[in-house]
């Protein structure tokens, strides 16, 4: 029975590293797909498109955002995404010929989001 009980805790922990892992490749998909053509793979402002809106792409590993991302968990990245800054990030796709379809946007996605930008931001540091 203890046995049993110790193997069942190591399944356990296997199984929930592997959807932490899920959550994190969920986190790059959606990142790389929607936000690095603005704010480049590395999230300092070096995506193809960084210098075409005014104000120019913020670079997102600066000590102030950072901060902001950990101060505020989910809420940057969802007053973004959900609201962007007046019509300035659909304009800057818009004409910069970038369409982007339509995406349904659920709470966890914007964790997984938020998780994979604290965890860049981390490494880069």
């Amino acid at each position: 029975m203890k046995i049993l009980f110790i193997a069942s805790l190591g399944i356990l922990s296997l199984i929930q590293t592997s959807l932490s892992f899920a959550d994190n490749v969920n986190g790059k998909n959606l990142y790389l797909q929607r936000c690095a053509m603005c704010h480049g793979t590395d999230l300092k402002a070096t995506g193809p498109l960084a210098n075409k809106s005014n104000p120019p792409t913020p670079n997102l590993t600066t000590s102030a955002f950072k901060k902001r991302l950990n101060d505020y968990p989910g809420v940057i990245v969802s007053s973004i995404i959900l609201r962007p800054n007046g019509d300035l990030i659909p304009k800057t796709l818009r004409e910069n010929g970038v369409k982007l379809s339509p995406y349904s946007w659920r709470i966890k996605d914007l964790r997984d989001l938020n998780q994979y930008m604290g965890d860049v931001i981390s490494k880069n540091r």
